[in-house]
């Protein structure tokens, strides 16, 4: 089960500051993520809200085409939200957003705890959905409280925006979420800056480990992931897969964070489903937007079979 605020999404190959021509898709981390864990084979649920208008029957329309179960993605007051990214062949890239009062930020306890928590094997939830409102940080809590409590795994992506929250704030959401989460996925630095104070992956290991998460998956880019748990091991060092195209990385991490989710859900162990989730972002790199290119569970297999003479080590 995912949790979040699917997007309209106006994508462009310039930046913002001067694109005039834009791609209509759908997108935004929770939408990224179900759609990329649907793509795995998950049975995946989208619990959300839309706005009455269009744009929200067509990301109904759209999550479903894509393998999602859409009974939890309902209709409510307020818009569609929609946000508008400029990015090049670099990767670089800013967004701008339109969702202020929309649908999905008014969500809350109640809207959540209609859909099967209590039966769900793995919540994905971020640090995108807790800063949409004070409401929304509230639900993403609940959600994760009963999930936990019900003998379901919790996996919390920090995902800071900061033009969303601020660093304080944001920090203040993780510290509370990490005790229930079987695992945390920030990114190093753009999370580990500014809500642990570290740019050193394996400090932001320690620090995630510290606030009591069970595991921590810290996604460094083309450096790969470094994999920590309480164990008391050393972390371990997941090497990136290769993107055979850079066209875009909006949605990268969404699509590693709900792969890594999918494939706990049907029993893989942690190491291999953060390594399937490296060869997805691999592949969402190659799609202009969120969701231009989502990897198939072949396309998994072929990036991982090509990476099987690289094995990992381990760092101290």
């Amino acid at each position: 089960m995912v949790i979040g605020e699917p997007l309209v999404e106006f994508s462009a190959s310039a930046p913002l500051t001067e694109a005039d021509t834009f791609h209509l898709s759908f997108s935004g981390d929770a939408l990224n993520a179900a759609v990329a864990a649907a793509a795995t084979g998950a049975h995946v649920a989208l619990v959300t809200l839309v706005g009455e208008d269009e744009f929200g029957e067509r990301l109904i329309r759209f999550a479903a085409a894509h393998g999602v179960d859409t009974r939890w993605m309902r209709r409510g007051p307020g818009s569609t939200g929609a946000y508008a990214v400029g990015a090049d062949p670099s990767g670089e890239r800013a967004f701008g957003y339109m969702r202020a009062c929309s649908a999905a930020s008014r969500m809350g306890p109640s809207d959540v705890s209609a859909a099967p928590l209590a039966q769900t094997s793995v919540l994905l939830v971020s640090g995108v959905t807790a800063a949409l409102s004070a409401s929304c940080a509230h639900a993403v809590l609940h959600a994760a409280e009963v999930v936990r409590e019900a003998g379901g795994k919790v996996v919390y992506d920090p995902n800071y925006r900061s033009r969303l929250t601020g660093a304080e704030a944001a920090a203040g959401v993780l510290a509370e979420i990490a005790p229930y989460a079987a695992l945390v996925t920030p990114s190093c630095p753009g999370d580990s800056l500014p809500l642990l104070g570290t740019g050193d992956p394996a400090e932001a290991v320690r620090a995630c480990l510290g606030l009591g998460a069970g595991a921590v998956a810290v996604t460094r880019g083309a450096d790969g992931v470094l994999l920590g748990d309480r164990d008391g091991g050393p972390p371990v060092e997941i090497p990136a897969v290769p993107a055979g195209l850079i066209v875009d990385q909006t949605g990268a991490g969404d699509a590693f964070a709900g792969t890594v989710a999918a494939r706990l859900s049907a029993g893989d162990p942690l190491r291999e489903a953060v390594r399937a989730g490296t060869a997805a972002a691999a592949v969402s790199l190659e799609g202009q937007g969120g969701t231009g290119r989502v990897a198939t569970p072949e396309d998994i297999q072929r990036l991982l079979g090509e990476l099987s003479g690289t094995s990992d080590t381990a760092s101290a």
